[in-house]
């Protein structure tokens, strides 16, 4: 588990959103997982829980894809302590982290990408990358 500094945001893969005590050590108080292939985590009633299945490449729902994006902006935006997991914490966790922080801080979610990889291993699905990146674009009016 990782965090990205200077946020209140965690990164890491399945085992970490089961270690409740770790989670508590941290000052996390949120939880969001994303990995479809892990079973529902039977969380504390003191920790927020959010699961939004994902698939680790192409075929996710938009809906999904925009609800994991904006799910995550929002705890950050309230500055909640929160973790994005993942079955291995390298592929859904950054992407989906990555474009949260680039929709909150206007930055370009690349840069933001490439800055998450420096702190953390990370191999990144281009088709799931790609995909959430043209849902979080900006559009013209």
């Amino acid at each position: 588990m990782t965090q990205i500094l200077p946020h209140r945001l965690w990164l890491g893969h399945a085992g970490d959103g089961r270690d409740f005590p770790q989670l508590f050590d941290a000052g996390i108080q949120a939880s969001v997982q994303l990995a479809a292939e892990e079973p529902v985590i039977q969380a504390p009633r003191e920790l927020i829980y959010v699961r939004i299945p994902l698939l680790d490449g192409p075929g996710n729902r938009a809906e999904s894809l925009t609800l994991a994006t904006r799910t995550v902006a929002a705890l950050l935006t309230l500055r909640v302590p929160t973790l994005v997991c993942c079955g291995a914490g390298m592929s859904r966790s950054p992407c989906i982290a990555a474009a949260a922080l680039a929709m909150t801080s206007g930055e370009p979610p690349g840069e933001v990408l490439r800055r998450i990889g420096e702190h953390r291993p990370c191999d990144v699905s281009p088709s799931l990358w790609n995909e959430v990146v043209d849902l979080t674009a900006p559009r013209p009016i």
